[in-house]
């Protein structure tokens, strides 16, 4: 079986695994900005000892370097942001707002790359905007004060379009391995926001228990080094927009999230969103 056809599946498994570090997020008490650069500079330590270990180089390009510093800079204040939203509005809506990447994607990818979309991936692209606003509405019906939390949720969206399309740069660039990729990623974003993390979590910016850095660790190896090495290595095989389409299992995995373990009120037009969001990614995979 060719490689290109286990893209689509890492790509959401890599999503499901992505979300669920939004439970970590709302449960470990430190701050937006400071648990991104810890999970990043985690993720760094791990890449960089899987690098060696695989004997793996590092890219020979100036421009390579460039789209992956780039990336992880995105990366750095996605995570960031997104944290901040899980903080205002809830893991929920904040993964839907970051979601809504697909809009950035398809318009980076028909404007820049030239991507036409097939009237199936249209119409797919249609029910997916229609599902994520039936899964949204409610939320934001009942969190009108979190006006932060929801811009501050899109922009979160927007970078992390701009850190995929960055990465699937580094592969038009140069051909490059996946643990070198993702120390650069990783490393660039934990240096990105270092200061952003003391000025803005001076109080909150180390873990207070043994407990909470174990799991500030798992949301560095699981969420940053499996999910997202899934995610950078399905990317460029895959074109934009279906990236976007695969990447709404998110907010599907975030509104199961809500209902199950946060015993979060879900009514009847949200499992029709989710519903209308899965068939979208179904009818967008098909070729």
């Amino acid at each position: 079986m060719k490689v290109q056809n286990y893209a689509a599946p890492l790509l959401v498994v890599g999503c499901i695994l992505f979300s669920l570090g939004s439970l970590i997020v709302k449960f470990v008490p430190v701050g937006s900005y400071a648990i991104a650069f810890w999970r990043l500079l985690i993720a760094t330590v791990v890449f960089w000892t899987l690098m060696k270990w695989k004997k793996q180089a590092l890219p020979k390009q100036a421009k390579t370097w460039w789209f992956a510093a780039l990336s992880g800079i995105f990366l750095a204040f996605d995570l960031a942001f997104w944290h901040e939203s899980i903080y205002a509005v809830g893991p929920g809506i904040s993964t839907l707002l970051n979601s809504l990447q697909i809009f950035f994607l398809a318009g980076i990818g028909y404007f820049f790359f030239a991507e036409k979309q097939s009237k199936m991936q249209l119409f797919s692209l249609v029910l997916a905007v229609i599902g994520v606003v039936l899964i949204a509405s409610p939320e934001l019906a009942r969190n009108l004060d979190g006006v932060y939390g929801i811009l501050i949720g899109l922009a979160s969206g927007a970078m992390l379009a701009g850190s995929l399309v960055m990465i699937r740069q580094v592969h038009n660039s140069e051909s490059t391995a996946i643990f070198p990729l993702m120390f650069l990623v990783s490393l660039f974003g934990a240096i990105a926001l270092l200061l952003p993390s003391l000025w803005f979590n001076q109080v909150n910016f180390f873990p207070p228990t043994i407990a909470d850095w174990g799991w500030i660790a798992v949301y560095g190896v699981v969420m940053q080094c499996m999910a997202w090495g899934m995610i950078a290595y399905a990317i460029p095989l895959l074109s934009l927009g279906l990236t976007g389409l695969l990447l709404l299992s998110e907010p599907v995995v975030a509104l199961l999230i809500d209902y199950f373990y946060l015993d979060k009120p879900i009514d009847l037009w949200q499992w029709c969103g989710a519903s209308l969001t899965l068939l979208a990614i179904y009818l967008g995979s098909r070729k």
